[in-house]
C-alpha cells in the first residue's frame, strides 16, 4: 500500500490527486490531437466537481489555466483560451492608489465628497440641479443612518455648501428633500421584512401564564 504522503505534493488540492494524475497521464500521450481530447475530458470532470460555478463568467477559462498549472506548464496542447503564463503566476496586481486625505464628514463618506466636487464644476442648468437634488437627498439618508433622528434640511444644505467650498449654495426652499420620518419609516419596514423573511430570526415565545 502506497501512502498519499509519498506520492508528491498536490499542486491544486481542491481537485484531488486523481485529477492531478489524469493531467500527468495526458502528458504521456504522444499524439497531440488525442492529448487535447484527453485534456478536454479532464476539463469536463473538473467542471462537474463545481457545478455551482458553471454560470460564472470565465469559469471554463480558469479550468484550462488550472490544467496548465497542474502540468507545470509543460502540457503541449491546443488551448481554446489564452493561458496564464508561468512568469505571471505569482505576479502581484498593481497597487490601487487610495486617497490619503481625511474624510471631512465620516457619515457622508468619500464617494459623496467626490460626487459633490464633480457636480460643483458642472454648468448651471436642469441637469446640475437634478444631480444636486439627488446628492442632497442621499446626504440626508446618510445623516439619518448616523443620527437616526429628525434632521433639518438647512443642516444638509449647509454641509453641501461647505463640502463644495461654497460652489453649491442652495436655498432651503429651492427643492424639497425627503422627509426624515419617511426615511426612518422605510428603513424600519425594510428591516421588518428582512426579519420576517429570515427563518433563523424567530419571534420571541409568548410568556406562559401561571
Amino acid at each position: 500500500m502506497e501512502y498519499t504522503t509519498l506520492q508528491g505534493k498536490l499542486i491544486m488540492p481542491e481537485y484531488g490527486r486523481n485529477i492531478q494524475q489524469l493531467v500527468a497521464f495526458a502528458q504521456t500521450i504522444e499524439d497531440r490531437e488525442e492529448r487535447t481530447r484527453c485534456v478536454q475530458t479532464i476539463i469536463n470532470i473538473m467542471g462537474n466537481l463545481f457545478p455551482y460555478l458553471r454560470d460564472v463568467n470565465d469559469f471554463k477559462h480558469k479550468l484550462w489555466d488550472h490544467v496548465a498549472i497542474m502540468s507545470d506548464f509543460k502540457l503541449d496542447i491546443d488551448y481554446p483560451y489564452e493561458i496564464l503564463q508561468e512568469e505571471n503566476l505569482y505576479s502581484h496586481p498593481e497597487s490601487i492608489p487610495y486617497k490619503k486625505s481625511r474624510i471631512r464628514y465620516q457619515h457622508y463618506g468619500r464617494t459623496l465628497e467626490e460626487m459633490i466636487e464633480k457636480v460643483a464644476g458642472y454648468e448651471e442648468g436642469d441637469e446640475k440641479n437634478e444631480l444636486i437634488r439627488l446628492i442632497a437627498n442621499q446626504m440626508k439618508k446618510c445623516f439619518l443612518t448616523w443620527n437616526k433622528e429628525v434632521v433639518d434640511n438647512r443642516k444638509i444644505f449647509d454641509d453641501l455648501r461647505e463640502m463644495s467650498k461654497g460652489k453649491l449654495d442652495i436655498e432651503e426652499d429651492f427643492f424639497k428633500l425627503v422627509e426624515s420620518k419617511d426615511v426612518l419609516f422605510n428603513r424600519k419596514n425594510k428591516k421588518k421584512e428582512q426579519t420576517k423573511g429570515n427563518p433563523r430570526i424567530s419571534k420571541p415565545s409568548p410568556k406562559l401564564k401561571i
